[in-house]
């Protein structure tokens, strides 16, 4: 495992109940949810990097077939505790455990951008790849440039990588999708809706 995606977990992994209290405010993102949602075809969905677990079990309580995904295991006991119903496994998204065409959705908000920049272009192909034809992604990274290492919590040591909308856009065609929708937030998100 990279160096940069060991520290980012370990990050995660001893501030998982700080992040939990300092996010569980999720009503910046129930339009996005809600959007994506509407764009779904099929019944199995796929949080990836699902931390906690907020969307993934409010997928589950909207009736559809969950599994969270995750590198830290502080997280996924917290959605083992908390949402029984959603299946989980310790899993990195740029080597997905899963069938070719087995998902009907894909909602990587706010994890995408823990991918280094040298495994993006592979990985949304692997998203690609685990999605039926139609399937939806929505995907959701902060708008920027560059790359930073977090400030947030004590010893943070997460690594973000930042994107424009055009350059995001063009990696999102190159890997096969079709861009139904893409926005920027007020807050400073990227928020795309795409077809495979």
């Amino acid at each position: 495992m990279d160096d940069c995606v060991a520290s980012t977990i370990d990050t995660y992994e001893s501030a998982a109940e700080q992040y939990r209290t300092r996010n569980a405010d999720r009503s910046v993102v129930e339009e996005f949810v809600d959007q994506f949602i509407s764009a779904l075809a099929g019944n199995r969905v796929l949080d990836i990097g699902c931390g906690p677990g907020w969307e993934s079990t409010a997928f589950s309580e909207h009736g559809f077939d969950t599994v969270g995904i995750d590198l830290t295991p502080a997280f996924l006991q917290m959605i083992q505790d908390t949402a029984p119903s959603v299946s989980v496994a310790r899993m990195d998204m740029r080597r997905l455990g899963f069938a070719d065409e087995s998902m009907d959705g894909l909602w990587a908000c706010a994890s995408f951008l823990h991918v280094p920049r040298s495994d993006a272009q592979s990985t949304l192909r692997e998203f690609q790849r685990v999605l039926r034809s139609d399937g939806t992604l929505a995907l959701a990274v902060k708008q920027g440039e560059g790359e930073q290492t977090g400030s947030v919590y004590e010893s943070d040591e997460r690594q973000f990588v930042f994107y424009t909308l055009d350059d995001l856009n063009e990696r999102l065609r190159n890997a096969g999708f079709t861009v139904d929708d893409s926005s920027v937030t007020t807050d400073g998100w990227l928020q795309f809706i795409a077809k495979a």
